[in-house]
């Protein structure tokens, strides 16, 4: 697992109150998922706004002013600082770890070949080898959900959600940037992908808020590799409701190879309400989670309670 270096410009931009957050934080916090370290605050939050609204309006809601959504933004912290790439780490097949790493590169291609265009796994061609991972990305790479990504990025994706579930460090850096972001304002907490996680744990450690949450494209029901490795740990196979959610709300799409697990209520408790969507040929995009009418539902119901 590569080792991400301390990012500290975001963490005096807070301290300084060189970004005016004003004296009332934002009614709804996103948080981002994978492959974000190059973008920022400002970037995803011009890109989550107009789709967030436009969900809303579709489920028939008042769309609220972008000022009312901010990003808990942890991209950067995976961003290589210095050396000579130009596009971060030079990854090959070789690189990708035992243990966790292949496990969940193998679990995304076993739910990718699903897909009768993606060449499958057996027993015999597990991944053992370098060879063997090298196949895997290769069919990934030709799958529908992973088209037009390099197998370079899919291990950095990787890698990344290795790093918040295996160094302590990383995690307490994220959850840090989340907690000055979410305040008792905070009426709806989104987070899509990886950020369904730190969502996830977030609402967990913060019992004083009471706050709509809701999760796109989770990886959280994925046993093994991120379910039992949540905060607080599951007992006896089953999660925490999160103690600072009076909702919760999980939203995935059926071919999305992410949100292996669709359905959150068998592990969480029956409190989750699950629901599928139709993301199209971006089924893990963050844009078609967001306007789909069952987010913008989600979302309205969230700010009608807080406001009530």
């Amino acid at each position: 697992m590569p080792r991400y270096r301390r990012s500290t410009a975001y963490d005096e931009a807070y301290i300084a109150g060189e970004r005016n957050w004003g004296s009332k934080m934002a009614q709804i916090v996103g948080l981002h998922g994978i492959g974000q370290q190059v973008r920022g605050p400002d970037v995803l939050r011009a890109a989550w706004a107009p789709a967030l609204r436009d969900g809303m309006a579709l489920a028939g809601a008042e769309p609220p002013d972008p000022a009312d959504l901010e990003i808990a933004f942890y991209g950067d912290l995976f961003r290589p600082r210095g050396g000579k790439a130009v596009n971060g780490p030079r990854y090959v097949a070789a690189d990708v770890e035992e243990g966790f790493e292949r496990e969940l590169l193998e679990a995304w291609w076993t739910e990718a070949a699903v897909d009768d265009t993606v060449p499958g796994i057996d027993d015999k061609t597990k991944l053992r080898t370098s060879k063997t991972v090298q196949r895997a990305l290769n069919a990934l790479s030709q799958s529908r959900f992973f088209a037009g990504l390099t197998e370079q990025l899919i291990i950095g994706f990787i890698k990344q959600v290795h790093a918040y579930l295996c160094d302590n460090s990383v995690r307490a850096e994220i959850q840090a940037r989340v907690d000055r972001v979410i305040s008792a304002d905070t009426a709806v907490l989104i987070g899509h992908s990886l950020g369904s996680v730190v969502a996830y744990e977030a609402a967990c450690t913060h019992p004083d808020l009471d706050l709509a949450l809701v999760t796109l494209g989770a990886p959280l029901g994925v046993r093994n590799l991120v379910f039992d490795r949540l905060r607080p740990s599951p007992q006896d196979g089953h999660g925490e409701f999160p103690a600072g959610a009076a909702t919760w709300t999980n939203i995935a799409d059926i071919g999305d190879v992410v949100a292996l697990v669709k359905r959150l209520a068998p592990l969480f408790g029956e409190r989750v309400e699950d629901l599928l969507v139709d993301n199209g040929s971006k089924a893990h995009d963050v844009s078609p989670y967001l306007t789909a009418v069952e987010t913008g539902h989600a979302i309205a119901q969230g700010l009608a309670r807080h406001a009530g």
